[in-house]
């Protein structure tokens, strides 16, 4: 007997506290439902915090959740993009053509704008790695059939932000000014926004409510150091109160921190382990990491996680790249 089909989530707007409202937006992804945009007034609008994934319908998600708030999509003064993922960048270029509103996001988006502009040719530079870390050409085959059956960037269009978020920024708002703190990791162009008075912190993805980890490979040198330094960056605040790109908001901040370090610690100590042994190729380390086979579904996720620990230990000197036969997948042994 087949399972019945997850009944897709609509949008959603709630008050948390009085000038800041969380609109959740649907996600088609398994394991990932919704994502969290998140409205602050200011003056006579307010400012948007992330905007959800471009797919068909979603703009009405949005406009949905703002509704059961008593807020507008014509209210937008400001969007703030913490990371340029399709999460919470893909609707941007509707809602600035809507609203007329400006775009600020960190400068660091090669990640997404390279994808944007020409998805085709990042698919075979992502496929280039894939090949490289050995993943099985009838994995790659079933990938791009999945990948295909989905359609779309889930990117309604790339602009260019009308201002760089970086760490002398902060964002004007009813409820204070928010300072940007720059916090790449998770992504390139990750930032997160502190209300000192308050001590609010909108952490995008960087910190959630369950420890879920993921990294960006391939744009810079070592993503997985980047987090753990943004963690030390995000723990001297001591925010009170954490408002995430997914989930509800949490207040025991520290708690979450250290689970990140150690999780980090852990994958990254296995990756060390499996190394040790004998040299493997990234695919052949990733059960290692976690405990189960990569497959289509993971592939992305946890290939390019696992990398980005080869990468970290790399840095430290703690392994090396072996390449025998340029035609073969690269492996990784402990120095």
């Amino acid at each position: 007997m087949s399972t019945p089909a997850r009944k897709r989530e609509l949008g959603r707007g709630e008050r948390v506290l009085p000038g800041l409202w969380r609109l959740r937006l649907p996600l088609p992804w398994p394991g990932v439902p919704h994502g969290n945009a998140w409205a602050i007034a200011a003056g006579d609008g307010i400012v948007v915090v992330d905007c959800g994934l471009r797919e068909p319908g979603s703009l009405a998600h949005l406009e949905r959740a703002l509704a059961m708030v008593n807020l507008r999509l014509d209210l937008v003064r400001l969007l703030v993009v913490t990371h340029a993922h399709t999460d919470h960048y893909g609707q941007a270029a509707t809602i600035v053509a809507h609203t007329g509103c400006s775009l600020w996001m960190h400068p660091n988006h090669r990640h997404l704008s390279e994808r944007a502009r020409d998805p085709e040719l990042w698919l075979e530079q992502r496929l280039e790695i894939a090949r490289q870390s050995g993943v099985p050409a009838e994995m790659l085959r079933r990938y791009l059939e999945r990948r295909g059956n989905g359609g779309g960037t889930g990117v309604a269009g790339w602009i260019e932000p009308n201002r760089h978020l970086v760490d002398v920024v902060v964002v004007p708002t009813d409820l204070g000014d928010w300072e940007v703190i720059e916090t790449p990791g998770h992504a390139p162009s990750h930032v997160c926004l502190y209300q000192r008075e308050r001590r609010l912190l909108i952490s995008g993805d960087h910190l959630l409510g369950r420890v879920s980890l993921y990294f960006d490979y391939g744009y810079t040198p070592d993503p997985a150091g980047e987090f753990l330094h943004s963690l030390d960056r995000i723990e001297d605040l001591d925010a009170r109160l954490c408002i995430p790109g997914h989930g509800r908001t949490f207040t025991d901040v520290a708690a979450h921190i250290h689970a990140n370090r150690r999780l980090v610690a852990e994958r990254v100590q296995r990756v060390l382990d499996a190394v040790s042994v004998d040299a493997l190729t990234a695919v052949e380390i990733v059960p290692h990491v976690h405990g189960q086979e990569i497959t289509p579904l993971t592939a992305q996720w946890w290939l390019s996680e696992t990398l980005c620990y080869l990468q970290h230990l790399e840095m430290t000197g703690r392994v090396r790249r072996t390449v025998d036969d340029p035609d073969l997948p690269e492996r990784w042994a402990a120095v």
